[in-house]
């Protein structure tokens, strides 16, 4: 499973059967004006709430592509009206794909449309694929429902939001790696605009002295699991 990062909370994921890409919030993106969002290819977009800073280029890509968008009920029905595939899910369930098995997990957050419409509830993904699991923490707060996740699934890499003050920030961070039994931790949700900016070299030391590992991967890097 490679992972590249396009800036913010978006990933595009590649696995043996498929592309997906999570949360694409490109366009509207300074930092990633390198990343062309008419370039990608996507087999399944993955939305893990209805913030414009999440869903901004999910509709482009989606057309451009025949893409499935796989999120909350309310978020598939908003999308599915403009014509789009969906596949609705909602909290603790799961459905097998063709290239493996996501699981809907809570989160603490908000969700609205851009016109401040419902979005449903906030969610996160575990994804089961390529005899790796990760988990994509979407945008929270630190939840004692992590505890659950390692009950059930035994994670090569967690996905968690450290900028603060919209999610949780680094110390949240490595507490939510111990609920989730996870030393490996890529970082997102960070940088890109001023209430979430962070100190790289003290976040990854922060870690660090916890004997776990924080990936920062720059706009367009990946990473192999």
């Amino acid at each position: 499973m490679e992972i590249t990062f396009l800036g913010h909370a978006c990933l595009l994921i590649k696995t043996k059967e498929c592309n997906l890409i999570v949360d694409p919030f490109i366009s509207g993106n300074p930092l990633a004006k390198e990343v062309s969002v008419n370039s990608i290819k996507a087999d399944y977009i993955l939305l893990t709430h209805a913030h414009q800073d999440h869903i901004l280029d999910a509709e482009a890509i989606a057309k451009n592509n025949n893409s499935t968008i796989v999120s909350n009920f309310e978020i598939v029905n908003y999308f599915q009206n403009k014509g789009i595939n969906g596949h609705p899910m909602n909290h603790g369930g799961s459905w097998k794909f063709p290239f493996g098995t996501i699981t809907y997990t809570t989160a603490i957050h908000t969700s609205s449309f851009p016109d401040g419409s419902y979005g449903g509830q906030p969610g996160g993904f575990v994804i089961n694929t390529d005899h790796k699991t990760i988990y994509i923490a979407g945008d929270t707060a630190l939840t004692y429902d992590m505890k659950l996740i390692p009950l059930r699934h035994q994670l090569d890499l967690a996905v968690l939001p450290i900028g603060d003050n919209f999610t949780m920030g680094i110390e949240d961070a490595i507490i939510a790696s111990d609920f989730l039994n996870c030393s490996k931790i890529l970082g997102y949700h960070y940088d890109t605009f001023g209430y979430i900016e962070i100190d790289h070299t003290k976040a990854i030391s922060q870690f660090k002295e916890h004997q776990k590992e924080l990936i920062l991967l720059e706009i367009y890097n990946s990473l192999t699991i």
